[in-house]
């Protein structure tokens, strides 16, 4: 396999920049003080959009700050080490802080998204791993659309939409896929809340505990095959939100955490 070859500009840089340290792909690396203040900057920004969707977002961190560090100092009390346990209680309140801000982020996106054309193309496009989504690789004039999932477990096709116009789809994508995939599992997934559906909110987590039937080779070998598949065969809105807003890339990348 051939190596990617830095970028002209990078290698400029680095001529006129002896000192200045590339990554492995030849572009500049970032410091740590500035990937810290970007993730500061993208919190920030998450915060500002969550609350204003989520009234009582300021009072739930505060007291789970406060309850968390108070738990923690109790324990170095009992334990007649009060002043060792302040920094433990400090570092175990900002984690809980922000890992329920980041539930409650979710939360919020998922309810912007719930409904609206493309919503489950955006989460599927938000799982964390090695997951290839093709988004609208078929749908209707209504919107509704099958998107395709390559990844570990097989193939998954996911429909959104109205189950009567949608089910036919997901049949016909999955006749195709058969021909091309050969043993390789294929899942279906109806994205709704109506029995043998998969509620929005649940469907990153529903393909992610799907069984792992491939290797990683054999994933890569599929997706060489599948790629004589195409790609999208119709448009579907990223990250729609309602009046027609985007969602904002701090918003995902929180929902992702």
């Amino acid at each position: 396999m051939a190596r990617s070859k830095p970028s002209s500009g990078s290698t400029a840089a680095s001529v006129a920049n002896p000192k200045l340290k590339l990554d492995k792909k030849g572009n500049p690396k970032v410091g740590r003080f500035k990937k810290l203040g970007n993730n500061v900057r993208m919190i920030k920004q998450a915060y500002s959009l969550t609350a204003k969707n989520d009234p009582k977002l300021p009072w739930i961190l505060l007291i789970t700050f406060v309850a968390t560090f108070t738990v923690v100092e109790l324990i170095g009390i009992l334990l007649s080490l009060p002043l060792v346990f302040i920094p433990l209680a400090l570092l175990f309140a900002v984690l809980a802080t922000l890992i329920v801000f980041g539930r409650r982020a979710q939360g919020s996106a998922y309810r912007q998204v719930e409904g609206q054309p493309g919503a489950a193309a955006w989460v599927l496009e938000g799982m964390r791993g090695d997951w290839r989504v093709t988004s609208g690789v078929a749908g209707t004039t209504q919107l509704d659309a099958v998107h395709r999932v390559l990844g570990r477990p097989g193939v998954i096709l996911v429909a959104e939409g109205v189950p009567s116009r949608v089910r036919a789809l997901l049949a016909q994508e999955k006749k195709k896929v058969a021909r091309v995939v050969g043993d390789a599992p294929i899942y279906d997934i109806l994205v709704g809340d109506d029995e043998g559906q998969v509620p929005l909110p649940k469907l990153s987590s529903h393909v992610m505990k799907l069984p792992r039937n491939l290797t990683a080779a054999e994933v890569n070998s599929l997706g060489r095959r599948m790629s004589a598949l195409g790609g999208p065969k119709m448009p579907v809105p990223g990250g729609p939100l309602p009046g027609g807003r985007q969602m904002s890339i701090s918003q995902r990348q929180v929902r992702r955490r």
